[in-house]
């Protein structure tokens, strides 16, 4: 399995990661958070977007052998469904937040067929509300969602609980409890900031209010 830390200290060097619990930033839901998570800054280090790409085909490698297929999710998945896709030799599609509203008015991108099992590539998961907007499109069209792999997870309990209801098995490189523990063992959050970042995840709509 994934060296949690190790990618969560990947994503701290190259700045993909920044913790502000002294000034949270302001998600576009609205809810303040002392972290905020990019990932499209990986891409920019090659070494980094490596080790990264690696530690994801291991992953889907050990834990989800029967997937014969990548889905990205766009538009952050994109680059590492297909980069996975391509160190596997795995046919690829990826898919639109909306049908396109030109042309064929697709919103699944690629060729597949129904017998396909399909494993979804993201970028992070939140709340899991996106992404598993993209594992209906994906079973509307008649495929078969065997899971999903993202590089970063906030653990968010609702989020747990909505993958669990849609019966989508998933799994993260890191996430947000490894990399605050690294932080602290780095000497980057002392005990004091470490409960109240951990009181963020157990209720994220109404921390710092």
């Amino acid at each position: 399995m994934t060296n949690e830390k190790a990618v969560a200290e990947k994503l701290l060097q190259v700045g993909a990661v920044k913790l502000s619990p002294n000034e949270p930033f302001t998600w576009a839901s609205g809810w303040k958070s002392p972290i905020y998570c990019d990932n499209r800054k990986v891409l920019s280090f090659p070494y980094v977007r490596d080790f990264i790409k690696s530690e994801m085909c291991n992953v889907i490698f050990e834990k989800f052998a029967e997937a014969d297929m990548l889905a990205g999710v766009a538009t952050a998945g994109i680059p590492w469904g297909a980069m996975a896709a391509d160190q596997l030799k795995l046919p690829y599609i990826y898919v639109r937040p909306k049908p396109k509203e030109h042309g064929l008015g697709n919103q699944i991108e690629g060729a597949y067929q129904a017998s396909n099992k399909i494993l979804v590539i993201e970028d992070l998961i939140s709340t899991g509300k996106s992404s598993l907007q993209v594992v209906d499109v994906l079973r509307n069209a008649g495929l078969d969602v065997v899971g999903m792999v993202s590089i970063f997870n906030y653990g968010f309990s609702l989020a747990d609980e909505a993958f669990k209801k849609a019966n989508v098995p998933y799994l993260s490189l890191t996430n947000y409890a490894s990399l605050i523990e690294l932080a602290m063992e780095k000497g980057e959050v002392d005990p004091s900031t470490h409960d109240t970042l951990m009181q963020w995840r157990e209720r994220p709509a109404s921390w710092n209010q």
